[in-house]
């Protein structure tokens, strides 16, 4: 692709991706949805240039950054306690997914082959807990459930590129049981292996770095040290990704170090939004490309392959969690036992299996050079992944809402109000520390002083979002917000003025944004 032809491409997906948040957030359509559909618009515009994005660049480039990011940030307490149905989903129910959904798609639609009908059967097995979770955070659905989805979509994600894998060599060539279960063994353990050293190195790498811009530029090069080496080694790069992530996500130093913590976030959140939006238009500029490489392909068997693989994997999943989980309490050994969930939030679980940005990035990466995937095949196969995500998306996620508050488990405000607590907690503690220190003659009253006022006007703040209804409290955030915008006016006075410089202004600004009320923290 030229120069030209890229710059096109740039541009019409940030266009789309601009558009899609706008029209979103007025008319309640899950953005994924609108980025696709604006996407294939956007392709059929004349000039257009045709768009195929590479197979390679969207395993090794959109993939491991995704994956780690998820990695990094799970919460390990929570999801040991609830080990038990994470890994009876991410392992056995995405395994069981994508057999059944490649069966499926085999006996609907037979010129696929069997290996070609696994692979995109393993594509769609992995669900994508965005569109869920934020959801059920919004909504303030018990964390529990959130946990149990978002350990699930970790680890299943490297289950299924697993299983992907291991359907793409069987098209390469001959393949057999028990060459599967010799790869299978190598690609798990060699990978989880090899993501444990890039971790450890990672870290010992950290702590002797304090620039932020390095410690950013070093936490962006991490999932691709986990991920591109292991898969050219053969291994599981998922895997990889997956382990170094949630090594680093559990230790004490971190992604980032405290002071450049808040850019890294801001980074990360930027980096994951822009990759995964990115995904889906490209999905859409496509679609030119997918109708005319199919053009011999009767659309009628594919709408009916599609129906039926969709079918099969939203109600194997509702099976699973309904019929399935209960049978755990047979599992033998104290270590396998957990507090059983209620068929509430069972239901709950097993209507959160929207699918996402790493089923359009799985099968975007189906090779165009096999003998046995001709390209019509392919265009097939990314055609009903395609479909599966609208699906899932469209109807799931648009409904899950009414489903939550139909079965009782959407509690308004419990997280924030938990939130605020906890942060109001640990500035009282703060402030007692301090009385300590000045009582103990190690920091002057006078400075004392200064950190005080900053300390309890913080707390003011969480106080007044605790509780505001109450008039006075109301009144003294507006009239924070008033002297936070006298101070803004006269700061941008002495720049016109020639006082202080560009640098200076900015500084001062990041630092009337801590006591600004319309502000909310990032972290």
């Amino acid at each position: 692709m030229s120069p030209v032809s890229l710059f096109v491409v740039g541009l019409a997906i940030a266009v789309v991706v601009l558009l899609s948040r706008a029209l979103s957030a007025r008319a309640g359509i899950p953005e994924a949805i609108l980025l696709v559909l604006l996407g294939a618009a956007a392709g059929f515009l004349p000039g257009m240039p045709e768009t195929r994005l590479p197979a390679q660049l969207v395993l090794l480039g959109f993939l491991p950054p995704l994956v780690y990011h998820a990695a990094f940030f799970t919460a390990p307490r929570e999801a040991k306690a609830d080990a038990v149905p994470i890994i009876t989903l991410a392992v056995g129910l995405t395994l069981v997914t994508t057999v059944a959904a490649g069966s499926a798609a085999w006996w609907t639609m037979p010129a696929m082959g069997w290996a070609a009908a696994i692979a995109l059967g393993a594509a769609i097995a992995p669900t994508d807990p965005v569109a869920a979770t934020s959801i059920m955070k919004r909504l303030a659905t018990p964390i529990r459930i959130v946990t149990i989805v978002e350990g699930e979509s970790l680890i299943n994600d490297g289950v299924a590129l697993t299983a992907f894998g291991l359907a793409v060599e069987a098209l390469r060539g001959p393949f057999s049981f028990g060459h599967g279960a010799t790869r299978l063994a190598e690609v798990v353990v060699g990978g989880i292996a090899y993501g444990l050293v890039v971790g450890l190195v990672s870290a010992r790498i950290r702590r002797r770095i304090r620039d932020a811009g390095s410690q950013i530029i070093v936490s962006l090069l991490t999932p691709y040290l986990a991920f591109v080496p292991a898969d050219r080694l053969g291994l599981s790069g998922v895997l990889a990704t997956v382990t170094a992530g949630f090594y680093l996500g559990t230790r004490g130093e971190g992604m980032l170090q405290p002071a450049s913590r808040l850019p890294g976030q801001v980074f990360w959140r930027v980096l994951v939004f822009m990759l995964e939006s990115a995904l889906f238009v490209l999905l859409g500029l496509q679609t030119r490309a997918l109708f005319r490489e199919r053009a011999g392909l009767p659309w009628s068997r594919t709408v009916i392959g599609t129906m039926v693989v969709a079918a099969v994997v939203v109600v194997l999943r509702l099976a699973w969690t309904l019929l399935v989980f209960p049978l755990s309490r047979y599992l033998p050994g104290r270590h396998f036992t957990f507090d059983h969930l209620p068929w509430r939030d069972r239901l709950v679980i097993g209507w959160s299996g929207m699918r996402g940005a790493t089923t359009l990035a799985i099968v975007l990466s189906l090779p165009t050079t096999v003998r046995d995937l001709p390209p019509e095949i392919r265009s097939e196969q990314i055609s009903v992944a395609a479909a599966i995500v609208f699906i899932t998306l469209i109807g799931q996620s648009m409904t899950l809402p009414a489903l939550l508050r139909r079965l009782g488990l959407a509690e308004s405000d419990r997280v924030r109000i938990q939130t605020l607590d906890a942060r109001r907690e640990m500035l009282e503690t703060a402030l007692a520390r301090l009385d300590e220190l000045v009582e103990g003659g190690v920091v002057d009253e006078r400075t004392a002083r200064a950190y005080r006022q900053i300390y309890e006007d913080r707390i003011d703040r969480i106080r007044a979002e605790l509780d505001e209804e109450v008039e006075e409290v109301t009144d003294a955030v507006g009239l924070r917000r008033e002297l936070v915008r006298t101070q803004r006016e006269r700061l941008r006075r002495l720049y016109h003025k020639g006082r202080i410089s560009a640098e200076v202004m900015r500084a001062v600004d990041r630092w009337l944004d801590l006591d600004d009320p319309d502000v909310r923290d990032v972290e």
